[in-house]
């Protein structure tokens, strides 16, 4: 036995002169992260943002889904209550809220109608923010008191050819004088039939491969820029989907936003605070779906008993209420993380991915537990259950966020 513990405190130092296992203060920092505790304006942001969830966009939600589009009057609503500005400073008229409230007021919203919750999530997450932060003075002057009061933004990134290896695109920008000449198409744009100006990442040196990738803003009114019909998806209907095309469209150079040929560094960084709001969709959808449906638990009978009663019932309801807990605390720290500077790439990817799967999980048994019912477009499980599909595909696909982890944990390890 003393051989043993002898050998054993010998072993970890043999492997550390091999480096075979890192025993570093960076790999074994188990530091409590940032605590979920929200402030008085978070609170009251989640508050305001439930009360109109339900109140005002309820009751229009199945009126959205038939037409396929956002209501004018919620768009109305969204600008009025400060939604489409979170994060931009008062200065330029925004809200001048926290990246954690942008993050609640997602996930608000998502429980009532994930259509809606994209909208703002996307507008914020990956518009607004990649101006604030990268954008200079008279560019945020220009652009984001009409993205707070007045116009959706929108993302351009993926192409037809340009999914997931998204620096494959094919949209060049020329250089023509002092003006850029903008040629392609762009697929899947999220916001696109109501955006009044798009952030386009197109090549503007192709030779230097996915490094003359470039940010520019194109305003919808520029000759040239067409948006084509919504696409007829399987959910969020209503959140407007649409190919957009740039046919010799002349941008002049003081529309580059950010650094010239740094659009793939901005693509895959603000892709990252993105995916912490999908996350926040994806649990709002799926806490909105166990609402609608654990009361109809304790109210249907069968064999003399409301069928929550049952020990089955009750294990797989713990399990699915468990499992988004879950999630959230994932999302949650996720958020936490970017406002305190923290690196988050990883955690943006393990919330997006758990959220988006754990969704999936939950609206499906909410269907289960509703029985007959539940596969009826009368209740609302169906509809949640088809919003929650698209959280696994855009913004990166869940095999690319376990690519994304695997990558973190190797840099850690390494």
């Amino acid at each position: 036995m003393n051989a043993l513990k002898t050998l054993l405190r010998k072993q970890p130092q043999k492997w550390i002169k091999k480096r075979k296992f890192h025993m570093t203060a960076s790999v074994l920092d188990h530091t409590r992260g940032p605590l979920t505790q929200f402030t008085e304006d978070e609170v009251m942001m989640k508050e305001t943002v439930a009360k109109l969830a339900k109140e005002q966009i309820g009751p229009l939600v199945k009126k959205m889904e038939k037409e396929g589009k956002i209501d004018d009057g919620v768009l109305k609503q969204l600008f009025d209550n400060g939604l489409m500005g979170l994060e931009i400073s008062s200065d330029y008229g925004g809200s001048s809220c926290n990246f954690m409230t942008t993050i609640l007021a997602v996930e608000e919203l998502a429980k009532v109608d994930g259509s809606v919750a994209a909208l703002v999530d996307i507008h914020n997450t990956l518009v607004n923010s990649l101006i604030i932060k990268v954008g200079n003075e008279e560019q945020k002057a220009k652009y984001l008191p009409k993205l707070a009061q007045e116009f959706p933004g929108s993302f351009c990134l993926t192409e037809p050819g340009a999914g997931s290896d998204a620096f494959s695109l094919k949209t060049e920008a020329k250089k023509d004088g002092d003006h850029y000449i903008i040629n392609g198409t762009k697929m899947w744009i999220s916001n696109s039939d109501l955006a009044g100006v798009f952030l386009v990442f197109a090549n503007a040196n192709p030779s230097d491969g996915y490094r003359g990738i470039t940010t520019f803003f194109v305003d919808r009114s520029m000759p040239g820029v067409s948006v084509g019909k919504p696409e007829d998806k399987l959910g969020i209907k209503a959140s407007g989907t649409c190919m957009v095309h740039f046919e010799n469209v002349r941008v002049p150079a003081e529309n580059i936003l950010g650094q010239f040929g740094h659009g793939y560094k901005y693509a895959a960084g603000f892709l990252n605070e993105g995916r912490i709001g999908i996350g926040a969709q994806m649990i709002g959808i799926a806490q909105g779906c166990l609402d609608a449906t654990i009361p109809y638990t304790l109210e249907r009978k069968q064999f003399g008993s409301d069928i929550f009663s049952f020990q089955s019932m009750q294990h797989q309801i713990a399990q699915v209420v468990t499992d988004l807990e879950a999630a959230r605390l994932l999302v949650y720290n996720a958020a936490r993380m970017v406002e305190a500077k923290q690196d988050f790439v990883k955690e943006a990817a393990m919330a997006k991915l758990v959220a988006s799967e754990t969704a999936l999980k939950v609206t499906a048994k909410c269907i289960d537990f509703m029985g007959g019912v539940g596969f009826t477009t009368d209740f609302p499980q169906e509809k949640y259950f088809r919003d929650c599909k698209i959280g696994t595909i855009y913004e990166g696909t869940s095999n690319m966020q376990l690519s994304t982890i695997a990558k973190q944990i190797r840099k850690a390890y390494s």
